[in-house]
């Protein structure tokens, strides 16, 4: 079995935040600052092994078994619902989902409501639990200019500073749920790895109560 931690990492800003935090927990790999195009590194002295992986698959990777751990957004894991173990909040990559329509905007509970979204499955529970009617229009960006062309209703989206939705002319409904960055594990790689993995949570909690 390998006994090397593989942990799958979000490219962009949020990896680089929290593999120093990785980093500071005792799993250093020097090599992921070198400026290169690669997209494995090893540590073999700490056994530990990252690679960069775009953040909507890292769930994708720890449930199928090629990473151990990962870090995911929470909307990824309400999205997707994938079986793999939550076992912390990193309280990092903040901001909400939520329901946005074009200012003065009134439902009409009367007909359907049409709902804008590359989050379908997150705006389906979250109008099934209030009971409403919907007609999901499934885009994957751009997603502000739907009411904007009358081709839906409302939108279902991450929002973080509100910015994109005020040049828009649109404004927040509702909150849906708040998002953050989640330190998600194989169920199996905890199982056997629970060790390695109970000390890096262990870890990052003092690292977050800093």
């Amino acid at each position: 079995m390998d006994t090397m931690l593989n942990v799958a990492l979000p490219k962009g800003r949020l990896g680089e935040k929290v593999y120093a935090m990785f980093e500071n927990a005792g799993f250093p790999c020097p090599s992921i600052k070198e400026v290169n195009r690669k997209l494995i590194f090893e540590n073999e002295e700490c056994g530990v092994r990252y690679f960069w992986v775009k953040p909507s698959d890292v769930a994708i990777y720890v449930e199928r078994g090629a990473a151990d751990i990962g870090v995911a957004g929470k909307d990824i894991l309400l999205e997707y619902e994938p079986d793999i173990y939550e076992l912390l909040d990193l309280d990092t990559g903040k901001c909400r989902m939520a329901v946005a329509a074009k200012k003065g905007f009134h439902d009409d509970i009367s007909r359907v409501l049409r709902v804008a979204t590359k989050f379908s499955n997150i705006a389906r529970n979250f109008y099934l639990s209030k009971g409403r009617d919907i007609d999901i229009i499934h885009l994957n960006g751009s997603i502000e200019i739907a009411p904007i062309l009358g081709l839906s209703d409302v939108i279902v989206d991450i929002v973080e500073t509100g910015t994109t939705l005020k040049e828009n002319n649109l404004e927040v409904i509702e909150t849906i749920v708040p998002i953050s960055a989640r330190f998600i594990s194989n169920k199996s790689s905890y199982k056997f790895k629970s060790e390695a993995i109970d000390r890096l949570v262990e870890s990052l909690e003092k690292q977050l109560g800093e």
